[in-house]
């Protein structure tokens, strides 16, 4: 069955449908979230979403374009997490500790995520839409709210900076 089905029968109020359409894509948004946030945090923003999805899902006018309404939504998400986590750090010392064992955290994942940890936010998410997504560029542009032709840059610039950290850290090709 397709999204597109699915959320018709979502906005109808079939409950059957909204479980189907969350067991479909609860991995992939999660595994979005994983790799913008650490593990903790995943879990509580990937409700977060879900409970925006409940909401809006009703308001969502082209139920074809569900996949990057949804990444939308996703990404909202965690660049809320985020402020409110910078917010918090400004304001409390106790913050430098938790972001230190945030450090270490990373040091201890796969090679990928120690290379894209040492890449900038905005490209980060850049290259988690397009590489490990597989969405499209015109999807990318669509979900951080931006041309195509920056999401082309960010893409080209996430991809030297990856480079360069993953060669700082000793990986070779």
């Amino acid at each position: 069955m397709t999204d597109e089905l699915l959320v018709v029968r979502c906005q109808l109020g079939e409950r059957a449908a909204f479980a189907e359409l969350v067991q479909a894509w609860h991995v992939p948004v999660w595994r979005y979230v994983r790799r913008m946030l650490d593990a903790d945090r995943a879990d509580d923003v990937t409700q977060e979403i879900w409970l925006a999805v409940i909401g809006g899902l009703p308001r969502l006018a082209d139920p074809g374009r569900f996949t990057p309404w949804l990444f939308t939504i996703a990404r909202r998400a965690v660049t809320n997490r985020l402020r409110e986590e910078y917010a918090r750090a400004e304001t409390s010392s106790n913050e430098e500790t938790a972001a230190e064992d945030s450090i270490a955290a990373l040091v201890d994942r796969a090679e990928l995520m120690a290379g894209l940890s040492g890449v900038p936010v905005l490209e980060r998410e850049i290259l988690v839409l397009f590489y490990l997504e597989d969405l499209s560029i015109e999807d990318c542009a669509e979900i951080c709210g931006i041309p195509t032709g920056t999401v082309k840059s960010r893409l080209n610039r996430a991809r030297r900076l990856l480079r360069e950290h993953l060669t700082e850290r000793g990986f070779q090709r």
